[in-house]
């Protein structure tokens, strides 16, 4: 009769298991961390951020929408938001446990724990923003954190194979200030990016506009001002990574990736502002953005690399 032990499975076949899995959710979980920005932006362009009026129930007595509100299909948009965030929440929950059991490494745990505390967060500051009946500066913020989110998440996945150790920079410390300048400026450029959204129509309230005080016209020209320090930066980062990186980095081509995606953006951003900010073209930017993200936070990683720690 063969014993209790032989019927369980092996650590190691656990751990095979785990590192089986453990590419596919990191990446669907930085993938997420994309879509919920998007689906954001359809709560917002819909005037659904009020469509379940309380927080943490839809209404009260209530977590799921009913059949009575007022808020009619708005209830069922802001509704579907909120469940994806529970879905983020799970995914990084196994993304940390699959860590934990495949692949232990320190810069790894740190990285998926920390997404997973940054979906809490971001929950509690969505229940905020409703109960403050969408303050733009609680929207901006809401936003912001998203965007923090795919870049960590993006990192994760991307240096899932990195062992532990120091990192050492693939490009000379010139390049390696400039390419740190142009991510704060990228970090700037979407900033600015969430005042003009909030200070023009789209503010996420179907019936009571929530907006900043700026003037919308002065404020998207500050924006575009910005955009063209930060594609002049892009352009310069390219350059010189293509001239001085060392052989076997790619960073000049995920530069090259930074410039196209924030051409799109530079496009899009244009063409909206331009014909009176169709909510395809706002959420079309807004996608770009978190792609802006995910590009930047690429380059940065191939731009240096990291050490096995000797035994």
């Amino acid at each position: 009769m063969p014993s209790a032990t032989l019927d369980r499975p092996t650590r190691p076949a656990e751990e095979g298991r785990a590192a089986r899995w453990l590419a596919p959710v990191l990446w669907l979980n930085a993938a997420l961390q994309v879509i919920i920005i998007v689906t954001g932006g359809i709560v917002r362009l819909s005037g659904s951020g009020l469509g379940c009026p309380t927080w943490p129930q839809c209404v009260p007595g209530s977590y799921t929408p009913v059949a009575q509100q007022a808020q009619g299909f708005h209830k069922y948009i802001e509704f579907g938001n909120r469940t994806l965030t529970g879905v983020l929440l799970i995914v990084a929950v196994a993304a940390l446990v699959l860590i934990l059991k495949a692949a232990p490494r320190r810069h790894l745990i740190v990285k998926a724990a920390l997404v997973l505390a940054v979906v809490v967060l971001q929950a509690v500051i969505g229940g905020i923003t409703v109960l403050v009946g969408l303050h733009p500066i609680t929207v901006a913020a809401h936003f912001l954190l998203s965007g923090a989110l795919v870049g960590i998440a993006t990192n994760l996945y991307l240096t899932r194979d990195e062992p532990d150790g120091a990192k050492h920079w693939l490009v000379p410390p010139l390049v390696r200030s400039l390419s740190l300048v142009t991510c704060v400026a990228g970090a700037v450029v979407l900033t600015l990016g969430t005042v003009v959204t909030g200070s023009g129509p789209h503010s996420g309230d179907a019936v009571t506009p929530a907006r900043f005080g700026f003037d919308p016209r002065t404020i998207s020209w500050l924006h575009a001002d910005a955009v063209m320090l930060f594609i002049g930066l892009v352009v310069a980062c390219w350059i010189a990574a293509r001239l001085t990186a060392t052989a076997g980095s790619s960073a000049a081509s995920a530069w090259a990736g930074v410039l196209l995606v924030t051409l799109a953006q530079g496009v899009v951003g244009y063409t909206q502002y331009l014909t009176s900010l169709p909510w395809l073209l706002v959420l079309t930017h807004m996608l770009l953005a978190a792609l802006l993200v995910v590009t930047l936070t690429r380059a940065m990683v191939a731009s240096r690399a990291r050490a096995a720690t000797s035994a």
